[in-house]
C-alpha cells in the first residue's frame, strides 16, 4: 500500500509540473536594440521598416518620414567630444523640420548617442547635449518643443561595432525617431 501511495504521489507531482510547463508565446517579442533587425520605433539604428522601394507610406508615419528625408536623413553626426550642429547637419535638420511642419500632429523622440570611448556618465551627458542640440535647432525652425522629447543612450546602443575611427564616427550621432 505504501508503494502505491508513493507512486500515486510521484504521478500527481509529475502531472502538476507538466501542467506548469511554459508554452511558447503566440507572438515573439521584438529583437533587442542594436541587433540589426528592428521591429519598432525608438532604436535609432537605421534599420526601421516602412519606407522601402515600391511601398506607399501613410502620411505622418515613420515610413513617410524616411521617404521624405531619405534613409539616412533621420540622423546627424558629430565630431569627437562635440555637440555642435554644422552645415551638413543643418541641411538634414531642415528637411526634418519641413516634414514636421507638414505633419503637425506627430511627436518625435531625438536620441543622442556617443562612441565607446569615455565613461558611461560622460557619454550619457554628451548624448544628452547632442540630442538637445538637434531639438534646439528644430525648435528654432518653428517646431514646437513640446512635440519633441530627448533621450540619451550614451554608448549603450552603438550603430557600428568596432574600436576604430570608422565605427566611432557612425556612433557619434543624434537620431530623430518617428513612432511606428
Amino acid at each position: 500500500m505504501r508503494t502505491n501511495s508513493l507512486t500515486m504521489a510521484a504521478l500527481a507531482a509529475g502531472l502538476i509540473l507538466a501542467g506548469c510547463a511554459k508554452k511558447p508565446p503566440k507572438e515573439l517579442p521584438p529583437p533587442p536594440a542594436g541587433s540589426g533587425v528592428e521591429a519598432e520605433a525608438g532604436t535609432g539604428t537605421g534599420q526601421e521598416t516602412g519606407g522601402g522601394v515600391g511601398t506607399v507610406a501613410l502620411p505622418g508615419s515613420r515610413g513617410d518620414f524616411l521617404q521624405a528625408v531619405g534613409q539616412a536623413g533621420d540622423r546627424i553626426f558629430f565630431d569627437t567630444n562635440e555637440f555642435n550642429v554644422d552645415a551638413q547637419d543643418r541641411a538634414t535638420l531642415d528637411a526634418q523640420a519641413a516634414w514636421l511642419q507638414r505633419n503637425s500632429g506627430v511627436r518625435v523622440t531625438i536620441e543622442g548617442h556617443a562612441d565607446e570611448r569615455g565613461t558611461r556618465e560622460y557619454n550619457l551627458a554628451l548624448g544628452d547635449r547632442r540630442a538637445n542640440a538637434a531639438k534646439n535647432y528644430l525648435a528654432a525652425k518653428g517646431i514646437d518643443p513640446s512635440r519633441m522629447t530627448t533621450i540619451s543612450w550614451g554608448k549603450e546602443r552603438p550603430e557600428a561595432l568596432g574600436s576604430d575611427e570608422s565605427a566611432w564616427a557612425q556612433n557619434r550621432r543624434a537620431v530623430t525617431v518617428v513612432p511606428q
